[in-house]
């Protein structure tokens, strides 16, 4: 008896059938029977799956006689099943790696629950992936198997079969069919959750559910949409025959409003004339299952009265309006912001004109991100070593409250902004200021820089398009040719900014600015910061923090972070921050895991860690001088220096252990490899050539040369003389870790340490 039935229908889906199959058959919990149920597909639907079947004895076919339809086939698939778990896959979607291996866990975590829900994300053709926004309904807090009474939430998600798994002697004993027709998912899904005696909640993304651009039911213009009427006879006929789920009537009848309006304002389902015989039954449909005394929430409202009395010419009249308006809105906005993009080249024209401002600096960080990096860090320097200037931040609105007191704020594309730029001396950034900025005479830019590079930057992407995306190097090259002064953090980065990024700039290999405060920060602040994350006493808080993928139009999420802590013990807590290029979280905070990506300081979460794991940021190099492990995480090495290419084999030369996958990285910090005398070796070795120059004065450095005009500047403290910030976990070197029995088996990380 395998412990997961998939079944997976089939019809006219042969473009995705591939990838839907191989998503089930490469999963890393193998216990399964993926049931492929053709329903009669004209195209080449049922050759496809016995292609799958010959090669894979998990796959169990189903030819079906005659076309049933989605719901129908779907029962002819369940008839089939002999495992322990239900799960229903649509066959143009797909699992995400490892899913059912999740699934499994939570299941047991959980004492095999009736029901199991877990989360999705609508995938489209340009490869973004969205996550579902009703996710907060999943939070596995609190007490687990539940019944729908202590979570009603559950009812607002997606009424859909495939978010969930389900115990098969659940259904077989309740005997849930699915109905003929469209919309079939709402008389299974919601007495399903009614029913069930236990259910249990999975906080992670286990189907990526396509959003096709043609073919889909939902997107097809058919009468066929009038079936969502008999779907919600059958749920309140449930319902009735069931006395003990009276209570459930007001919330389904509010649902089924929401359903048949929604059903009936998108314009691509219903046949043109038939709209306003929909609502007319939609309105036969309120009354008949309407519910006295029920309160309908402000937001609702505008449903309930069109459905209540069948508005259709004013829902028709208020539509036009709505098109009417939202047309002049545009247009009054284009004029308008011509108008003010004219006035304000005509402001900063002007403001050019005038004398510069000898006591004045601009900064700025990541295109008009939050106070940090190494502008950060200097705009600090700037005010304590140098008072007579005058500071001022570039950020947008929505990152002004990592401003710290001091520096004047500047809001992009403003009147005050243009004239920043064009009467200030001094000009900061650590990528690029505005393309319309002309330098004027007298006027000093520093670019800082964002990192030591591992993957190409500059010219070496001519070659790279998948990393280049279209990139302007002409426009590159005159931005590099307005620079003064580059600071660089080792003899590595300087060698290779000077060479593509040519320039007459000066290079100051000074170490970074922003790594200054992990030679100046105390056991105190450490303390202080731990406490502000929420990190437990005692714990062991390992900071997550990937790069991009110049290869992926998406966020990549190749880590189970919820495994590992589970696996790894309750000393264990993981911080985890999305590269700043994406503007979204990494993952949902849940438990022993947090989401750090809106943390306004990376070097504060640094600090505020035990160890790090990463891919191929170029945080590595900055970590590395607080002297703590390192653990890298290269599982697409070869994808990643294909698409990017890299200036050296970082497998070669790490900072500590590699893992190549999730189980070896498990089999790392369980084994106390991670800060073993291996790694403490290598760290060693990558310490002394990347982090000779960062001992905490570069900042100062930087302001006496460009600032103060100095010639005499602060000697570099050696590395061997230089005191250690302390972390949290210093005391653990000598005591063990509880950790999750590892499986059997040879390690695979022995040759990499």
């Amino acid at each position: 008896m395998p412990r997961f039935s998939v079944i997976v229908p089939a019809y006219q889906v042969q473009a995705y059938l591939h990838e839907c199959l191989e998503s089930v058959l490469s999963q890393s919990c193998p216990d399964l029977e993926l049931i492929v149920v053709d329903d009669c597909s004209p195209d080449a639907c049922g050759a496809i799956i016995d292609e799958f079947a010959a090669r894979d004895t998990r796959v169990r076919p189903v030819h079906l006689p005659e076309n049933v339809g989605l719901g129908r086939a779907r029962n002819a698939g369940a008839a089939h099943a002999s495992g322990d778990y239900l799960l229903f896959l649509d066959s143009d979607d797909t699992l995400t790696p490892d899913a059912l291996r999740s699934i499994a866990d939570r299941l047991k975590e959980t004492g095999e629950p009736d029901v199991l829900v877990f989360d999705y994300a609508r995938t489209y053709w340009t490869g973004e992936a969205i996550r579902n926004q009703g996710a907060l309904q999943l939070t596995e807090q609190g007490p687990a198997p539940f019944r729908l009474e202590e979570r009603p939430g559950l009812l607002r998600l997606l009424m859909v079969a495939w978010n969930k798994a389900y115990r098969r002697e659940f259904v077989e004993r309740e005997g849930f069919a699915f109905p003929p027709g469209v919309y079939e998912d709402t008389p299974w899904t919601y007495p399903v959750l009614m029913t069930a005696e236990s259910i249990a909640t999975l906080d992670r993304v286990c189907v990526h559910y396509r959003q096709r651009r043609q073919g889909s039911i939902l997107r097809t213009t058919s009468e066929r949409h009038f079936d969502v009427f008999e779907q919600y006879d059958r749920v309140f006929a449930f319902v009735d025959e069931r006395p003990g789920l009276a209570q459930w009537r007001p919330v389904l009848f509010r649902r089924m409003v929401h359903h048949l309006a929604i059903v009936y304002s998108r314009r691509d389902r219903l046949p043109p004339g038939s709209r306003a015989v929909f609502l007319r039954r939609a309105r036969a449909h309120y009354r008949r299952y309407r519910t006295p005394g029920v309160p309908v929430p402000l937001r609702c409202r505008i449903h309930h009265v069109l459905i209540r009395f069948g508005l259709h010419r004013t829902y028709r009249t208020l539509q036009l309006a709505s098109a009417l308006h939202r047309a002049a809105a545009r247009t009054a906005g284009k004029l308008l912001r011509g108008l003010r993009t004219a006035a304000l080249g005509t402001h900063y024209r002007i403001q050019r004109c005038l004398p510069l401002r000898a006591d004045r600096a601009v900064f700025a960080a990541y295109d008009g991100r939050g106070h940090g990096c190494n502008p950060g860090a200097l705009e600090t320097a700037f005010r304590d070593l140098a008072p007579h200037i005058r500071t001022a931040w570039i950020a947008r609105r929505e990152h002004h409250h990592t401003i710290p007191p001091g520096p004047r704020r500047l809001v992009p594309g403003t009147a005050a902004y243009w004239t920043a730029l064009a009467r200030s001396r001094y000009l900061v950034s650590n990528t690029g200021f505005d393309d319309r900025l002309t330098k004027r005479r007298g006027q000093v830019l520093v670019q800082t820089g964002h990192g030591t590079p591992l993957g190409h930057i500059g010219l070496d992407l001519q070659e790279r398009p998948a990393a280049a995306r279209g990139r302007d190097f002409a426009r590159l090259l005159k931005d590099v040719d307005r620079w003064d002064y580059v600071l660089s953090a080792n003899r590595h980065t300087t060698l290779t900014h000077e060479r593509v990024h040519p320039g007459r700039y000066t290079t100051l290999e000074y170490g970074y600015p922003r790594n200054d405060v992990f030679r100046t920060a105390t056991p105190a602040d450490v303390a202080r910061l731990r406490a502000s994350l929420g990190i437990p006493r005692g714990a062991v808080a390992i900071l997550y923090a990937p790069t991009h993928r110049d290869y992926r139009r998406s966020q990549r999420h190749p880590l189970d972070l919820q495994r590992i802590v589970r696996r790894l013990g309750p000393r264990f807590v993981v911080l985890a921050r999305a590269h700043h290029a994406y503007d979204a979280p990494l993952t949902s905070t849940c438990g022993r895991v947090v989401d750090v990506s809106g943390h306004p300081s990376v070097e504060s979460l640094c600090l505020a860690s035990d160890a790090l794991v990463t891919d191929y940021s170029s945080l590595m190099f900055d970590y590395a001088n607080l002297d703590r492990p390192i653990v890298i995480h290269a599982d697409d090495w070869e994808a990643y220096d294909a698409a990017r290419g890299t200036y050296f084999d970082l497998r070669e030369v790490p900072p500590g252990a590699v893992a190549r996958g999730e189980d070896e990285l498990i089999d790392i910090f369980a084994t106390g490899h991670w800060r073993g005398s291996r790694s403490a070796q290598l760290r060693a070795v990558f310490r002394e050539r990347f982090c000779a120059y960062d001992d905490g004065r570069a900042a100062e450095r930087v302001v006496r040369r460009v600032v103060l005009g100095e010639s005499e500047l602060p000697p570099v403290v050696p590395l061997g003389e230089r005191r250690p910030v302390p972390s949290a976990a210093a005391s653990l070197t000598r005591e063990p870790l509880t950790t999750v029995p590892l499986p059997a088996g040879p390690r695979a990380v022995t040759d990499s340490l």
